[in-house]
């Protein structure tokens, strides 16, 4: 058996501020080692082979010489898939580690995909986080969300998307930027404890198929008309792009455009 860990860092046990994950700083060369932590704590519950994708941002920020030797590591960037590299290989079950909510909620450095410029994500007419966004893509590979872990938001995010889920709180959100913080010898016992629970539901599901729709605010109506000009992408609101795809896979590697493009049109200190 084949678990499959997407490893985000905004929902990493102490995470509370962007420099805490800011490939860099020195609080980011700390909490790299909280987050290792946080991904071993969970593979020692899985006790299984375990295939671990980095999901946050440059996506080299696990240290691979601190990682428990059960698993292997996919790291670096430009992979099609991104947060989801790997779900199409045949995996038994997912994790999400170290998610957060989604742009617009509350929640510990709450966004989805960029930090700031969008304002909210729908998926066929709901509010998504990444979570969500990435859940619809494990059950296209008929592969269910086993565990997330985050903050006590992204907990209650997931009971939605991911209702059969271990949900393990790290944090308790105080606010975007400030949360009640439990120590890693406390959340490792949590994490490790939810893994060992959540694996007895590893197994195949039946895939969820069809076509998606996706909605994308943005703060500016620069970012929207910029990422209008995607063949498919639709203008639809001043600040808002909309597209349809035929599959899940299909709108996630759509989305990764459309967000690429905003990001790029971002213009220093107006956005």
């Amino acid at each position: 058996m084949r678990i499959m860990i997407s490893a985000d860092m905004e929902g990493a046990t102490g995470v509370t501020c962007p420099a805490d994950v800011a490939p860099g700083t020195e609080q980011w060369q700390r909490f790299r080692r909280l987050f290792t932590g946080d991904v071993n704590a969970v593979i020692g519950g899985l006790a299984t082979e375990v295939l671990v994708n980095e999901a946050h941002n440059s996506q080299r920020n696990l240290l691979l010489e601190g990682l428990d030797p059960r698993a292997r590591m996919l790291t670096g960037r430009h992979k099609p898939l991104s947060m989801m590299q790997g779900i199409d290989t045949g995996v038994h079950g997912v994790v999400f580690l170290g998610y957060h909510t989604g742009a617009g909620e509350d929640g510990v450095l709450a966004h989805t995909y960029l930090e700031n410029s969008i304002t909210q994500v729908r998926l066929d007419g709901v509010p998504a986080s990444e979570g969500r966004l990435n859940a619809a893509l494990a059950a296209e590979y008929g592969v269910p969300v086993l565990l997330v872990s985050g903050d006590d938001k992204t907990c209650e995010d997931a009971a939605d998307y991911a209702p059969a889920a271990e949900l393990v709180p790290v944090k308790e959100c105080v606010s975007r930027y400030a949360a009640i913080c439990d120590p890693p010898e406390i959340t490792s016992e949590r994490l490790t404890a939810g893994a060992r629970r959540a694996v007895r539901r590893a197994g195949p599901v039946a895939p969820v198929t069809g076509e998606r729709w996706i909605e994308v605010d943005f703060d500016a109506t620069h970012l929207a008309h910029a990422a209008a000009v995607i063949p498919t992408v639709e203008l639809i609101g001043t600040r808002t792009v909309g597209f349809d795809a035929a599959t899940m896979t299909d709108a996630m590697k759509a989305f990764k455009i459309v967000t690429a493009i905003a990001a790029g049109a971002v213009e220093a200190e107006y956005g």
